[in-house]
């Protein structure tokens, strides 16, 4: 089961807390996602003061061109991948100077997967000062679900990440 609106912004709500307290500036950039977490993280009162922007970075040019993925990595191993999740991350932390950010690309589905990577296939990494994380996971729902879920998964990171208390 997706999570719920309620549940997608209390954990926005989460990130946005932990960024407030640690003085933290974030940034996305979002691919099968389209901008679902830049949204959510914008939903919550006072989120200019760590919400910086979102590349939306649906095409591998945008993702050249924008979150400055090089065309190499991309070509090596396919738009979705850990590398290319993690390049997405570190150039959207340094387009937008900010402290951290957050990445996702996937295969929302319905179509366009493969023995290899299968739909659902998404990788979520986040960039900061500290280095890289990234996660693999596999969703089983449909385009919408898909895309749900993995924005709680990119949320969670982040909330992880900066130490966030979720209870």
């Amino acid at each position: 089961m997706p999570p719920t609106d309620d549940e997608l912004l209390a954990l926005a709500r989460l990130v946005g807390d932990a960024c407030r307290t640690r003085a933290v500036t974030i940034a996305t950039a979002e691919s099968c996602t389209g901008g679902l977490v830049a949204h959510l993280l914008t939903e919550i009162p006072g989120s200019s003061a760590y919400v910086r922007g979102g590349l939306v970075t649906y095409a591998n040019e945008a993702k050249i061109a924008l979150a400055e993925v090089p065309a190499s990595t991309l070509e090596a191993h396919g738009a979705v991948s850990a590398q290319v999740a993690v390049a997405m991350a570190e150039g959207a932390r340094r387009r937008l100077d900010v402290d951290i950010a957050v990445s996702i690309t996937g295969i929302a589905g319905p179509d366009g997967g493969s023995a290899a990577k299968p739909v659902g296939l998404t990788y979520v990494a986040v960039a900061d000062a500290d280095g890289d994380a990234v996660r693999r996971f596999v969703w089983e729902g449909d385009r919408s679900a898909n895309k749900r879920a993995s924005a709680a998964a990119a949320l969670a990171m982040v909330a992880d990440r900066l130490g966030a208390d979720g209870s």
